[in-house]
């Protein structure tokens, strides 16, 4: 066991023997004995034994010791102020943290001060600004299976997916029978921790997902069950199987851990060891009259439950080839992503919002053009769009605030940032006070001002407050009369001691007599060494120093208790008051709510719409899908929404998919365009699904219900997978899941084994797609006799790019037309590559080896390209001394010269010529 982890070996030892607070220690890293226990102690947080040990070089802190008369520990420990980062470091290296706080102020009950751990901070359910990497939603997840009320009845076929977001409150809910859809959905929300049942699969999710079996008791029906009903009144018309419920029953309870709450099974357990000690009907009947609402999250309002058909199935293999949120160049820029150049958002909410849209693109068409209602409205309208762009600028993360808020973790300064979200309210809603589409109509009456909480706020909390909320001067002047005759006490007596300076000097006439404060020995009056014979006899001395005397009298001692009698009083005062206001606003979270959830589909309408506008974007035409048609994808002018921004010019190209012209055979050179093209097709699919425009002169387009794609080359070595068998992974699922209303794009099937196997490979799945599956589809290759194939095929046809070759070097005119390509020009593409002048002729030297004696260019009419087609039938060899034989020079034209060092290009000729050579 990490030796960070549980109660230490050194002290369970001496439990008995250890002094108060050392066992107080011991006890909580018992019970919280999958995390790092922070344990304050004065203005730190302090670990022992194997935890100060581990913390210290994680966090490069010094590593002390602490003595008491069981022995010396090791002790390492982190200020309270500045905890946060050295947290961020502790989940970075994979441990949960339970912070262990001191719940009463010292000298408030005989012995050793009480501490509790109030939270556990783990990776998926982080709260604080400081420790959330962005904006974007930040999930924990849970999976359970079975039907029954007994975690023995796990053998259910059904699984079940919850996704919690303890910062804003999103809470979804999920289900399948195949494990590959619930992955699929994993990887949809990326979740950055999951807590998984008995027997539910672990391997869903990530390499950067924490991991853990939860605590099996929480994942029971009926205790998940009595869990969701706290915060749902009927979790069996809410969710649609026991499995759902076990599910969101375990991830609440792991939220309400998490906070601070008690552990599942916790109670059990303490009254186990209670009634060993002969105390357990005592505690038992204390556990029942526990309240079991104490450690509901109230923020926590709404649970969405949806069918994961109900939106565009993306999995995370093409979530990555289209670089839905990151690119997929190592050094790729962020911003080169759909969302990057989608997103103008003007606040967090409206982000957050526009991710969750590309994330799950709508298969409804009313739904869909509701959406695309409201953008063409808004870019018609460069007034009103602008100026809502301004207002919610303004606009705070209203969901992670009433979070706060609602977990009581909110400062004076948060409820302000409340308040000056609602101010700019009413101008935002007047802006489409005259909307004409429905959904923007529908927003105006969403986006409800809350002009009570606002006044509140107004009223109660001064306009530039300080962050503590425990030191005063955070609520306004004429809010409560109680606070305001405490604040007249003490400034009266204030003046009073302002006065009693000018009044001592004159009196004792000594002029450099002052009158000052501090916290350890109150008010004084300070007279230098020089002065002392002049001092009255009724200044009673106070405090010694090496130049003066500080003194008191009774009338200043009087004075000194009532004013900071009054101002402890005032500040204690002010802190109900602030609590008091804070629930209150709590009380009001699902309101709060709703006009965030308002704002934010305003602010991603807003931003969908600026980018259309100046982006030469137009509305695509959502078709009414025919079940027996399958799918029409006719775009005029598409461009790739991505690679435009990034080039200073792009060349647009038309596609035309229908069901009888549905599997296109794209051929040409590396560097025309081939994935580019294919890319921004599904883009522009799933843009006018997400409700936006799209980058095309016209689109006509039918609902995809899924988008599949076997693009570039990725292996998993650590997983035992190599390049090609990662491939073959990625065909399989195709080949099984796809449908006829699937869109599918593969690039360059086969190239990881043989000439010989790779052609009969991409030839097959061709086959198959188009007679079995019935899918659309876009095939990229460099097998040119898959082209014949569309003359086999029904439905088949193809398209290549142009290239003209210029006095030796290839010109890539990025245009596709139908009809092959003459060939891949792969030496030419290296030469404009710029790989090494005599690695380029060796090619060449190949290549014409392998053609015999093939004519050049002109000889009888026919392109080099041409003449090594031809050759393509002729010239085989033997790679391992086998029967089967290896098309050379077919296996030049699919090099990817462009993408190898000039060593592997090297080591590739070599590797060729010793087949010739055979």
């Amino acid at each position: 066991m990490d030796p960070a982890l549980g109660p230490p070996e050194a002290m369970a030892e001496k439990r008995d023997e250890l002094t108060p607070m050392m066992a107080q220690y011991h006890d909580l890293c018992a019970r919280y004995d999958d995390a790092i226990v922070l344990f304050q102690v004065g203005d730190f947080y302090e670990t022992f034994c194997g935890a100060a040990e581990r913390t210290a070089r994680l966090l490069e802190i010094a590593l002390t010791s602490r003595e008491d008369s069981t022995g010396e520990y090791p002790m390492a420990g982190i200020p309270i102020d500045n905890a946060e980062s050295y947290v961020e470091t502790l989940l970075e290296a994979g441990y949960r943290v339970a912070v262990a706080d001191q719940v009463e102020e010292p000298g408030e009950s005989p012995g050793v001060v009480e501490r509790a751990v109030t939270r556990v901070v783990t990776p998926g359910t982080l709260t604080e600004d400081e420790l959330l990497a962005s904006d974007d939603n930040n999930f924990v997840a849970a999976v359970a299976r079975g039907r029954g009320s007994g975690v023995e009845s796990d053998g259910d076929p059904e699984l079940a997916l919850a996704l919690l977001d303890v910062s804003t409150g999103d809470f979804f809910a999920t289900s399948s029978t195949s494990s590959e859809a619930i992955a699929d959905e994993v990887s949809r929300f990326g979740p950055s921790e999951a807590v998984v049942g008995p027997n539910a699969p672990a391997d869903l999710f990530a390499e950067g997902c924490m991991v853990t079996p939860y605590d099996a008791t929480a994942f029971d029906r009926d205790r998940a069950g009595e869990t969701v009903s706290r915060y749902f009144r009927n979790p069996d018309a809410l969710l649609a199987s026991d499995a759902e419920i076990r599910a969101c029953g375990a991830l609440l309870a792991y939220a309400e851990y998490v906070r601070g709450g008690e552990h599942e099974g916790e109670r059990d357990t303490t009254l186990e060891d209670d009634e060993a000690d002969g105390n357990g009907a005592e505690r038992g009947a204390d556990a029942e009259t526990d309240d079991p609402d104490r450690n509901r999250l109230e923020y926590i309002t709404h649970l969405t439950r949806y069918d994961p058909r109900e939106y565009l199935l993306l999995d995370a293999v093409a979530m990555r080839s289209l670089e839905l949120f990151e690119p997929r160049a190592v050094e790729g820029r962020e911003e080169a992503t759909l969302v990057g150049v989608l997103d103008e958002t003007a606040c967090a909410l409206g982000g957050r919002t526009l991710r969750d849209w590309i994330r799950r693109p709508l298969l409804e068409p009313d739904r869909i053009e509701a959406r695309l209602d409201a953008v063409e409205e808004l870019t018609g309208d460069v007034r009103t769009r602008e100026s809502l762009h301004d207002g919610l600028r303004n606009v705070y993360d209203l969901e992670r605030l009433i979070g706060r808020i609602s977990r009581e973790r909110a400062n004076a300064r948060d409820l302000r940032s409340l308040r000056d979200t609602l101010a700019v309210v009413p101008e935002i809603r007047e802006e489409i006070a005259d909307a004409d589409c429905t959904r923007l109509q529908a927003l105006h009456e969403s986006l409800d001002p809350l002009v009570d909480v606002r006044e509140l706020i107004e009223d109660a909390i001064v306009s530039d407050p300080p962050i503590e909320i425990t030191e005063g001067d955070i609520i306004a002047e004429g809010y409560d009369d109680g606070l305001d005759d405490l604040r007249a006490t003490a400034r009266d007596g204030k003046q009073w001691i302002d006065d009693l300076e000018d009044g001592e000097r004159e009196r004792t006439g000594i002029d450099s007599l002052k009158v000052g404060y501090n916290s350890v020995h109150g008010y004084y009056i300070e007279v230098t060494n020089p002065n002392l014979e002049s001092v009255p006899e009724d200044y009673q001395r106070r405090q010694t120093l090496k130049n003066s005397e500080r003194f008191v009298t009774p009338e200043l001692k009087e004075r000194e208790d009532q004013i900071v009698g009054a101002e402890e009083r005032a500040d204690e005062r002010e802190y109900e008051l602030f609590c008091e206001v804070r629930r209150e606003i709590a009380a009001e979270v699902e309101r709060v709510q709703g006009l965030a959830d308002a704002l934010a589909t305003l602010d991603a309408l807003v931003s969908l719409a600026t980018v259309a506008a100046q982006y030469d974007y137009c509305r695509p035409e959502m078709l009414e899908r025919d079940d027996r048609a399958g799918l029409e994808i006719d775009i005029e002018g598409g461009r790739h929404p991505v690679v435009e921004r990034t080039q200073e010019s792009f060349v647009p190209n038309d596609a035309n998919l229908t069901n009888n012209r549905r599997l296109a055979v794209i051929t040409g050179p590396n560097m025309s365009g081939k994935s580019t093209y294919m890319r921004q097709v599904a883009q522009i699919a799933l843009l006018a699904q997400v409700g936006s425009f799209v980058p095309a002169r016209a689109a006509r387009l039918t609902p995809v219900d899924r988008i599949f794609t076997r693009v570039g080359a990725s292996d998993d070595i650590a997983g035992g997978r190599s390049t090609f068998m990662v491939e073959m992974d990625e065909l399989a699922t195709i080949l099984r899941e796809a449908d006829e209303h699937s869109l599918v794009l593969l690039d360059e099937v086969g190239r990881g084994t043989s000439t010989a196997d790779g052609l009969a490979i991409a030839q097959a799945i061709t086959e198959h797609l188009h007679d079995v599956v019935g899918a659309t589809a876009l095939f990229a290759t460099h097998h040119h006799p898959l082209t014949e194939l569309a003359d086999d095929l029904e439905a088949a046809f193809t398209l290549h790019f142009e290239v003209n070759q210029l006095e030796g070097e290839v010109v890539f005119h990025h245009d596709i037309a139908p009809g092959a390509a003459t060939g891949s020009y792969g030496v030419e593409v290296a030469t404009a590559a710029g790989v090494p002048a005599d690695v380029v002729e060796r090619s060449r030297e190949l290549v014409a080896d392998a053609a015999g004696d093939g004519t050049a260019d002109g000889d009888d009419g026919r392109t080099d390209a041409e003449a090594t087609d031809e050759v393509t039938t002729k010239a085989t060899a033997t790679a391992d001394g086998g029967d089967v034989p290896t098309d050379v020079a077919a296996e030049l034209r699919a090099l990817d010269l462009a993408h190898l060092t000039p060593v592997e290009a090297l080591t590739e000729l070599d590797r060729l010529k010793q087949l010739l050579d055979e």
